[in-house]
């Protein structure tokens, strides 16, 4: 084994560690808000070092530039659509929880237990 794989064997296993670690993040934490910091931060960096392990293997060719071109997009775009994901939640008036609630996990409503209808202002009966 050469040092270039070496470096992206690192790379890629800890990109998709960060991957891993975000989706787990994404599934226990209690709100909207909390996911999304998960969601956001995790898979840009996952998804930055792996693309970084591919621009290590493969060295500096017009692949590399392309790849570079994805970073930086991926680097740019995903925490402004975080963000703006996260002040459009706000404004349609999703409730962060409170220290003191609990939250029930172990419910079929994981993935959406903030974003119920009666915060959405939707009636919840309909």
């Amino acid at each position: 084994m050469d040092v270039k794989t070496i470096i992206t064997a690192v790379l890629l296993f800890t990109g998709c560690f960060f991957i891993v670690v975000a989706a787990i993040g994404v599934v226990r934490f209690p709100d909207f808000f909390a996911r999304m910091h998960p969601a956001g931060k995790g898979d840009t960096l996952g998804q930055a070092l792996i693309l970084l392990s591919l621009m290590v293997y493969e060295g500096f060719t017009l692949i590399t530039v392309k790849l570079f071109i994805i970073m930086v997009f991926i680097l740019v775009a995903n925490p402004t659509g975080s963000h703006f994901i996260a002040k459009g939640a706000y404004v349609a008036g999703v409730k962060p929880t409170k220290a003191h609630e609990e939250v029930d996990i172990s419910s079929s409503e994981v993935a959406v237990s903030s974003t119920s209808k009666k915060h959405c202002g939707v009636d919840s009966a309909s």
